[in-house]
């Protein structure tokens, strides 16, 4: 297929483009394969470049023998196209529509964007499983590198390695794997150096209404206690759902079986609740009513903030077992796709002090959402202004971002990364030039032949010119566990992401670029009084009886 067959009308003159907080700009507007562009004429500067993969949903409204196309995108903005002429209007709306709804992932921009910049760093190469490995290496000989997936055979939601027991040879990981669903057997998540203690993350096991055993499984997750310890396994199901999943072939594990374990039941929604939850939340941000009560009725109705509390308190509980009880931990749902990955990762930016750098943030989406075989493709296919409906929409990923927001807005000199960091990651997630998002996991990666073919997001981000701009101004490595609270008065809207284009930033802006210059600064003179002190050392050392006023 050819992109010029979508396009009926590829460029059209005098067009007014509408943004809130921004004056009417006309300029003439361009289709291409992948963009809309619109370049002003009264000022070159002046341009919108929009991706078609960003297009969540288009309305059309004529007056007359003009049109207004409203382009909402998937990051939340809405922009407005006046058009001049009913059969442009008309063009312009179907072309868009189109290129924006492609089905093969092949066509999207990332195989065939080509960057601007020198690439100094393979983002591709930058976080592997191998890598991972050494590290753990130098703190424990307890686990191992298994290559058991390295086809895709045994789990195709799985990289082809994976960190296992070192007691579990490759056949009793064969079994395991047949005893838990998708073939989603318990791995290493997070190792807790302080005293030993492991996460580890998985899918539930197919038990059934006859109480199915599987002895590998059993010795598998016993493998990483330590002797006269105890475990905790954390269902993100109520009991209630997790006994209904038994009818199906689900399930959750035995205490007879696991006696060393204790299973606790925290309820965390995935799908379309929370999809619903986004696209409620969405629609009272856009309220224009200026009624508070109106407001705080539709905020706390779409329960976005009840999500985040549950996630927030059953990762607190995981890291609480971990740290504070010297327990090791299993973490899984139905899939361990969703709300498994939240936990996971939110309890490591707890616990670890590295996740809470740049690095070690990208390391960390990398392992536990990525590589841990996030459906990326199915969860943000679409956004909140999307009019179809899909079963496997969900934003899980933004979700876990906003989580991540509230614990740096509770700490903020604890991490390196600011709030741009992680709205870029969320805008990328939906849309991108890079190929880190595509895909619903490694082997779909794999057979796209997306390192070889696409750049990955971490090349660019990398980039020294680049990082600067994601940098924490106010950062100091903390080496503690972090304890974030989850009362509801501690958790707050996330403007960044959901006010960003229903209001003015350039307040927020203003204060931003002044604590900067404030912080710089004051770095500035503390040079200059450390270079004073060492002059006036030095002399005291040279003349040995100088005094000092």
């Amino acid at each position: 297929m050819e992109f010029a067959e979508l396009i009926k009308t590829p460029r059209v003159d005098n067009v007014v483009l509408h943004r809130p907080f921004y004056p009417p700009v006309e300029g003439t507007l361009c289709l291409t394969g992948h963009h809309l562009i619109l370049s002003s004429r009264q000022d070159n500067s002046e341009e919108l470049w929009l991706l078609h993969s960003n297009i969540d949903s288009i309305e059309k409204k004529f007056v007359g023998t003009s049109g207004t196309i409203s382009i909402k995108c998937k990051d939340l903005r809405i922009i407005h196209l006046e058009i001049t002429g009913m059969e442009e209007s008309l063009n312009v709306a179907s072309s868009v529509e189109a290129l924006s709804t492609l089905d093969s992932i092949t066509l999207m921009y990332p195989f065939f964007y080509r960057p601007m910049f020198e690439v100094t760093e393979d983002g591709w190469q930058s976080f592997l499983p191998e890598q991972e490995f050494e590290h753990l290496k130098t703190v424990t000989g307890d686990w191992r590198l298994s290559e058991v997936n390295s086809d895709f055979s045994v789990c195709p939601t799985y990289p082809p390695l994976v960190i296992v027991p070192k007691s579990l040879d490759d056949d009793s990981l064969r079994k395991v794997a047949m005893f838990r669903h998708g073939g989603r057997f318990p791995v290493l998540s997070y190792y807790h150096k302080k005293n030993g203690m492991v996460m580890m993350r998985c899918s539930q096991p197919l038990t059934g209404t006859n109480g199915r055993r599987c002895k590998e499984d059993e010795k598998l997750v016993n493998a990483t206690l330590r002797a006269g310890k105890r475990g905790y396994i954390i269902d993100t199901r109520s009991l209630n759902v997790a006994q209904q999943a038994r009818a199906r072939g689900g399930g959750f594990e035995q205490e007879a079986y696991y006696p060393q374990w204790r299973r606790i039941h925290k309820s965390i929604e995935r799908f379309n609740i929370l999809q619903e939850s986004l696209i409620k939340l969405v629609e009272a941000c856009n309220d224009q009513s200026h009624n508070m009560d109106r407001w705080l009725s539709k905020l706390e109705a779409s329960n976005w903030l009840t999500h985040i509390k549950e996630i927030l308190t059953t990762a607190c509980l995981a890291a609480q077992c971990i740290d504070r009880e010297g327990a090791s931990v299993l973490v899984h749902g139905s899939e361990g796709m969703d709300s498994t990955l939240q936990v996971t990762s939110l309890a490591q930016i707890i616990l670890d002090p590295n996740c809470r750098t740049i690095r070690g943030f990208e390391s960390l989406v990398e392992r536990e959402w990525l590589q841990a075989g996030h459906p990326f493709r199915q969860r943000c296919a679409q956004s909140a202004y999307s009019n179809s409906k899909q079963k496997w929409e969900a934003p899980t990923f933004l979700l876990f971002l906003d989580s991540v927001w509230q614990i740096l807005r509770q700490f903020p000199c604890s991490f390196q990364f600011n709030e741009r960091f992680l709205i870029t990651l969320f805008e990328h997630a939906y849309a991108s030039q890079f190929g880190t998002f595509l895909g619903n996991g490694e082997y779909e990666r794999s057979k796209l032949k997306l390192r070889q073919k696409t750049m990955s997001l971490w090349s660019w981000v990398n980039q020294p010119n680049e990082i600067n701009k994601f940098m924490n101004p106010l950062y100091e490595a903390n080496g503690l566990v972090i304890w974030p609270s989850v009362a509801p008065q501690s958790l707050q809207l996330w403007e960044g992401v959901f006010l960003r284009w229903n209001r003015s930033s350039k307040y927020v802006e203003d204060a931003y670029e002044e604590m900067i210059h404030i912080i710089e600064y004051n770095k500035e003179l503390q040079v200059k009084v450390n270079a004073l002190r060492r002059q006036l050392a030095e002399l005291e050392t040279e003349d040995g009886i100088l005094e000092t006023p």
